[in-house]
């Protein structure tokens, strides 16, 4: 355990078995903890079948049978503590648990895994029918499997707890980054003259390929400089979220000092991904150009459509199975290839969730990027003089005034999307880890819960 984030051993880490399921690491095991030990058979049947149960378990808790509270006042001692093999997991309520030996009632003899109370001895706020016990929370999300909106609230309540941090970060990263952009466009990309031999019908073609060279290349100045901030927000982001979680903050020095070893890193991961997938098309459009060039053009673009619709579907679908492994690189300290694996093996199962809490994240975060950004590019093209048309235009002369302005705007609206897109995607990255390794174990020491899971034969406090 680190105090760092990173939480387990990820050379151990269940998901890295065949099936994607711990089999031999500090939080979990592979055939679970429902072994004859005098507690009950366990969620397993006789034919070893059935989920398979992290070895560690949060202690048992003797669970009240559900034949209703006593009433207050009457003096009546609370009813017996069920039989081995009873309560939920066993034969709960209806025979086969809680829900019929699913969700919640599925749980592993001597207390549920994921979402007994704070005290993890007793009913909590869900007895006798209240629904299922809540799950500790020491920090901005509860330490069980979590929902959609639970995801995107963890992120939200990230940036509104840690604000300080939060938006000191996304707002000096973006107020670099967004200087250097405007500079770039007012000095280099600003040039009237190449907006005139671009219109101008008579230009020779030496004159155009320098004139579309210079636009390419200073627009890949202004990408690579926006990539070079995101990467950075990123890093430090994952850090402060990860620590959110377990209900303690960092300071922009502390998150910096542990992601600066993991940078470069990221830098690399961000680069390779786009590369992977512009190959793939490549190579999927090749047969069809190859067929075009001997001799069939009809034939060969027809192929070389199919075929790089093809390699786009591929490449979609490969780049959100990668889509984690930036959190696995910072918070585990893995290289680029085992961060991509982890991610794989993360994803395995459950692409189109990830695909569907990220897509989401993405459209908020571009509604709210539009909504602040409009206004303010109107306000701009008023203020300069051009009105509508240095909007609308998206080439010739602007005003330094327009790119002040619409500057301003990005740097607003950066500072509110680079939160929620990197905690979004912490927090799916921990979801993940939780459902398939038993992580909320490890976040609840680290968190300072005692007696979570440690002590398997007897209830904390007593």
């Amino acid at each position: 355990m680190n105090d760092t984030p990173g939480w387990a051993s990820p050379g151990s880490a269940p998901s890295d078995g065949p099936d994607g399921n711990r089999q031999d690491s500090p939080g979990g095991d592979a055939q679970g903890s429902g072994q004859d030990s005098g507690q009950g058979a366990g969620p397993q049947d006789a034919a070893g079948q059935g989920p398979q149960w992290s070895k560690e378990q949060p202690p048992p808790a003797q669970w009240s049978a559900p034949s209703g509270p006593p009433a207050p006042g009457s003096g009546q001692a609370p009813p017996p503590p069920p039989a081995p093999g009873q309560g939920w997991g066993g034969q709960g309520w209806g025979g086969q648990g809680w829900g019929g030996g699913q969700g919640w009632g599925n749980q592993p003899p001597g207390g549920p895994g994921h979402g007994d109370p704070g005290g993890y001895g007793g009913w909590g706020p869900g007895a006798y029918g209240g629904g299922p016990p809540t799950a500790a929370k020491p920090g901005v999300i509860p330490l069980r499997p979590l929902g959609v909106g639970e995801i995107l609230d963890g992120a939200v309540s990230t940036m509104r707890t840690y604000w300080r941090t939060v938006l000191g970060i996304s707002l000096t990263i973006a107020v670099l980054t967004e200087l250097m952009v405007v500079l770039l466009q007012g000095f280099v990309l600003n040039d009237s003259t190449t907006t005139d031999v671009l219109d101008d019908p008579s230009a020779s073609a030496g004159e155009v390929t320098r004139a579309m060279g210079g636009i390419l290349i200073g627009a890949g100045v202004v990408q690579v400089v926006t990539l070079l901030g995101t990467i950075v927000a990123t890093a430090l982001l994952t850090t402060v979220t990860s620590r959110a979680v377990l209900g303690t903050s960092a300071t922009i020095g502390e998150a910096w000092r542990d992601a600066r070893p993991q940078v470069f890193r990221l830098l690399g991961l961000t680069l390779l991904l786009p590369l992977i997938a512009a190959a793939i098309v490549f190579v999927g459009t090749i047969p069809g150009i190859l067929v075009a060039v001997l001799g069939s053009s009809d034939g060969g673009i027809a192929l070389a459509v199919i075929g790089g619709l093809a390699a786009f579907v591929v490449a979609f679908w490969l780049w959100f199975r990668f889509s984690l492994a930036s959190p696995a690189l910072m918070l585990e300290k893995q290289t680029i290839r085992k961060a991509m694996s982890r991610s794989a093996k993360l994803v395995r199962g459950s692409w189109w969730r990830v695909f569907g809490i990220q897509f989401l994240a993405s459209i908020i975060a571009g509604v709210v990027a539009s909504i602040i950004l409009v206004p303010f590019s109107l306000i701009a093209g008023a203020v300069s003089g051009d009105g509508m048309g240095s909007f609308l235009d998206t080439g010739g002369d602007v005003g330094w005034a327009f790119l002040i302005i619409s500057g301003i705007g990005a740097v607003v609206g950066s500072t509110i999307t680079f939160p929620i897109n990197a905690g979004v995607t912490v927090l799916l990255y921990i979801d993940q880890r939780i459902r398939r390794e038993a992580l909320d174990l490890e976040l609840a020491r680290a968190a300072g819960l005692q007696g979570y899971g440690d002590t398997p034969g007897a209830t904390p406090g007593s």
